[in-house]
């Protein structure tokens, strides 16, 4: 049996769970938690190599990327955020949830043209907060630690990444966060509601002619181009959706390709992705040497999304998936 049908094979079995009802009607004990099913603290969790201590649930939380917006909204603690700063996109949310993010204190949105946020550790402990989500630059966790703030990357942005990303990945991240606030019923809620999603796509996917994609990040304005391997989720994402990744010989999560070397490879289908701004983005790749001869661009099969509908593992990206083979077919 090939891995794309033990795929499929193991997210049918998934989906026949969640449709029954799911015979276990709670998730096994996580190490944490108290008996009685909340989390006993003090908790510690590792994040890129670092132990994080919480003495009890976090109560102002301080957002610096926007991708942990629907793991908290789903936990039902986005109320506990008291400040944020990077792009947050009304693309990403309903029309209720946009407008509770707007409604919390933005400290910046200025976003350089490879997606990366600056910022001043004076800036995020004015707000007082108890947890950080995200380290943009200029901000470490060493400084926020001696002030007396944790501070969580996604494990996808640590160092040594995570290996081959998969949507188990996306999952372990919602079970974290549920037991960190003391939601790990809601987690565990969320995690079936995400896994039978997934499910249904990979079965109606299941028998596509093969095609191949990537997903690459355009500097707008000439800068380096940016290719997705096997330690990004665009990796689970596009095998879900019936693709295989031209770039899943990297074990990398990103780096830079060349022209020549995405010519080379000519994709089917690409996924562009951006922060917010889509102008510039497909004229970047079509103003590359040589990028006539990509079929992909030729025949019109490019797909503009937002970022975190892919980057990093969040419930966002199973909506990114369900916008893939919305936008080219199953």
């Amino acid at each position: 049996m090939s891995r794309r049908h033990r795929l499929v094979a193991a997210a049918l079995a998934v989906l026949a769970v969640v449709i029954t009802g799911c015979a276990q009607t709670s998730a096994p004990q996580a190490e944490g938690t108290a008996p009685g099913g909340g989390t006993r603290y003090p908790l510690t969790v590792t994040n890129c190599g670092e132990d994080v201590v919480f003495d009890a649930a976090p109560e102002r939380v301080i957002l610096l990327e926007s991708a942990p917006v629907t793991i908290l909204d789903g936990l039902g603690v986005l109320d506990r955020v008291v400040a944020r700063a990077g792009s947050f996109p009304n693309g990403y949310y309903d029309a209720d949830l946009a407008r509770r993010i707007e409604g919390i204190d933005s400290l910046s949105d200025d976003i350089d043209a490879s997606g990366h946020l600056t910022m001043s550790p004076e800036v995020v402990l004015a707000h007082e907060p108890d947890l950080a989500l995200g380290l943009p630059e200029g901000v470490t966790r060493e400084a926020l630690r001696d002030s007396g703030v944790n501070a969580l990357i996604h494990p996808v942005y640590c160092p040594s990444g995570v290996g081959d990303a998969s949507f188990d990945t996306l999952y372990d991240q919602v079970r974290m966060y549920g037991e960190i606030f003391d939601r790990s019923d809601e987690a565990e809620s969320l995690v079936r509601a995400l896994q039978g999603r997934v499910a249904a796509v990979m079965s109606d996917t299941a028998d596509v002619a093969p095609r191949t994609a990537a997903v690459l990040y355009p500097s707008v304005g000439g800068g380096p181009l940016y290719a997705y391997g096997r330690g990004s989720m665009s990796q689970p994402q596009l095998e879900a959706a019936g693709f295989e990744n031209v770039f899943s010989d990297a074990a990398e999560r990103v780096f830079e390709v060349s022209v020549e070397e995405l010519i080379a490879r000519d994709p089917d289908v690409l996924i562009l992705l951006h922060q917010g701004g889509e102008d510039g983005v497909a004229e970047e790749i079509a103003g590359l040497p040589g990028s006539e001869a990509l079929r992909a661009l030729e025949n019109g099969d490019v797909l503009l999304q937002l970022f975190n509908f892919t980057e990093p593992p969040t419930p966002l990206s199973v909506d990114g998936l369900e916008l893939i083979v919305e936008r080219f077919g199953s």
